[in-house]
């Protein structure tokens, strides 16, 4: 599966990368909504990770523009801010699942 990790948190970015790859998956990692966009036209994902709460475009603003291209892309949203606006928020845009963050190996 062609995985895209979407966090401006480089140590999150290279741990997901490492857990999935280890899994078989093929994993493309961004560091902002607008490289993720870029990334989305080039390789062709399954699955895109996502996190909440990033510089200049923020991750719901990100899910709200992959709906509008791929409506059956699953999303799963990451956040070290689980609250009930933030899981609601990503649900409204259209996140399949949500994570919090720290998260371990086996949750991924």
């Amino acid at each position: 599966m062609n995985i895209l990790v979407v966090d401006d948190d480089p140590v999150v970015r290279s741990s997901c990368r490492r857990v999935l790859e280890a899994e078989g998956h093929t994993v493309i990692v961004s560091s902002s909504a607008q490289e993720a966009l870029s990334a989305l036209e080039r390789h062709p994902c399954q699955l895109l990770l996502v996190d909440v709460i990033m510089p200049e475009y923020d991750g719901l603003y990100l899910i709200g523009s992959v709906r509008a291209r791929q409506p059956d892309l699953p999303i799963l949203v990451m956040s070290g801010y689980p609250t009930p606006e933030t899981i609601a928020g990503g649900q409204r845009m259209g996140a399949t699942h949500f994570i919090a963050k720290p998260f371990t190996p086996e949750e991924l």
